[in-house]
């Protein structure tokens, strides 16, 4: 189809991952029962929703998933993930975003869809890492903000 032609358009799932680090450890979950790496290690994250900000989506996910509360004016970009899955043909935009504080102790909030919840050594993470987790701590890690995978 010739561009302009169409009046339907191109849209792509945008999920948020909240990046959470306390004295040089990161926070992640494992996932389990999901249907999407199952037995990953994962940041808190979740698509956003209809007229919600990118800070609200995440301080949400990190709400419902770990049981924080985690202010949108705490909330700092960290980096942007544009890429296409393999698995299933998934094309995504990955947004990565870190909070410096927050209130409460993360805690499982949902475990029928994981069974672990802790701090890593940023230096020293385990090799069952989700795609997108490990692209956003790669990021985090080399200071790059924009990314693309698989195009």
């Amino acid at each position: 189809m010739l561009y302009g032609m169409s009046k339907e358009r191109f849209t792509l799932p945008v999920s948020v991952f909240m990046l959470l680090i306390k004295d040089g450890k990161v926070l992640l979950h494992r996932r389990m029962n999901t249907g999407w790496y199952d037995g990953s290690y994962d940041m808190p994250s979740g698509h956003i929703n209809g007229n919600e900000s990118l800070a609200t989506a995440v301080c949400r996910e990190a709400r419902e998933e770990i049981g924080i509360i985690v202010a949108d004016s705490d909330v700092k970009f960290v980096a942007i993930f544009h890429g296409h899955f393999t698995e299933g043909g998934k094309e995504y935009i990955y947004t990565f975003l870190t909070a410096s504080r927050w209130q409460g102790q993360p805690k499982i909030m949902e475990p029928e869809k994981c069974d672990d919840l802790r701090w890593f050594d940023i230096n020293n993470l385990p090799g069952n890492l989700t795609p997108g987790t490990q692209l956003g701590l790669q990021a985090y890690r080399n200071k790059t903000v924009f990314i693309e995978s698989g195009l």
